[in-house]
C-alpha cells in the first residue's frame, strides 16, 4: 500500500485526474461500442498511460509506446488497416525503443525517472524536415502498394507520427506538439471514416484515446 501511494504521489493531481477521466472515456466507448475487442480497449489504456509517463519525461512511457505500438499494429492487421499496421510497428516502435535507449542514457540530474532535455540546432531541424520529406514519400509508394483507402490522410499521418517520434528520441520537449498534430489528424480522420462508413467504428475506443 505504501508502494501504492508512493508511485500516485509522483503525478499531480491534475495530471491523475486527466489520466482517470480519458481511462473512464475510453472505457465507456469500448462498453457502449464494442465489448468484443478487449485487445483494443488495453491499446487504448496503454496508449493514454504512456503519453502520461511521457509528459513527466519519465523513460517508462517508451516501454509502454513500444508495446502500443506493438499492439496497435497488431489489430491494424486484423482489420487490414495496412498503413496503421506498417506505420506503427515499422516506424513508430523501432523509433520508439531508439527513444528509450537514448533517454536511459541521458537522465536529468542522474535520475533515471526523467529525461534531460536538448534544444534542437537550426543545422538538426533541417536535417529532420529532410528526413520527414522522405519518410513520407517512402511510406507514400508503399501505402499506395498497399491500396490504403483515404492515401492523402494516412500519408499525413506517416509525417506526424514520424515529427513526434524523432523529436522525442532526440529528446526536445516540442515533442509533444507533434503527437498533438498526429492525435488531431488521427481523430479527424477516424470521425470522417465514422461518417462516410455510417457503420458503429470497433476502434472508436482507439479514437478516444488519440482524442
Amino acid at each position: 500500500m505504501g508502494a501504492f501511494k508512493k508511485s500516485l504521489s509522483y503525478f499531480t493531481k491534475g495530471e491523475l485526474a486527466l489520466w482517470g477521466g480519458s481511462a473512464v472515456l475510453v472505457l465507456g466507448a469500448f462498453l457502449w461500442f464494442d465489448r468484443r475487442n478487449p485487445l483494443i480497449l488495453a491499446a487504448s489504456l496503454l496508449g493514454v498511460t504512456s503519453l502520461l509517463f511521457s509528459a513527466k519525461g519519465n523513460p517508462f512511457g517508451q516501454v509502454l509506446m513500444v508495446v502500443f505500438s506493438l499492439l496497435y499494429g497488431y489489430i491494424s492487421w486484423g482489420f487490414a488497416y495496412y498503413g496503421e499496421m506498417l506505420t506503427y510497428v515499422g516506424m513508430t516502435a523501432p523509433m520508439s525503443l531508439y527513444a528509450l535507449v537514448s533517454w536511459l542514457k541521458n537522465p536529468y540530474g542522474g535520475r533515471r525517472s526523467q529525461v534531460k532535455i536538448r534544444r534542437l540546432a537550426c543545422r538538426e531541424v533541417l536535417v529532420m524536415a529532410l528526413l520527414a520529406l522522405l519518410v513520407t514519400m517512402v511510406f507514400y509508394f508503399i501505402l499506395a502498394w498497399f491500396s490504403t483507402r483515404n492515401l492523402l490522410p494516412s500519408t499525413l499521418s506517416v509525417a506526424t507520427s514520424f515529427l513526434a517520434v524523432y523529436l522525442t528520441a532526440r529528446r526536445s520537449p516540442y515533442f509533444a506538439l507533434c503527437y498533438a498534430a498526429n492525435d488531431l489528424v488521427l481523430v479527424l480522420f477516424g470521425a470522417w471514416r465514422r461518417w462516410r462508413t455510417e457503420l458503429i467504428c470497433p476502434q472508436q475506443p482507439a479514437l478516444l484515446c488519440f482524442s
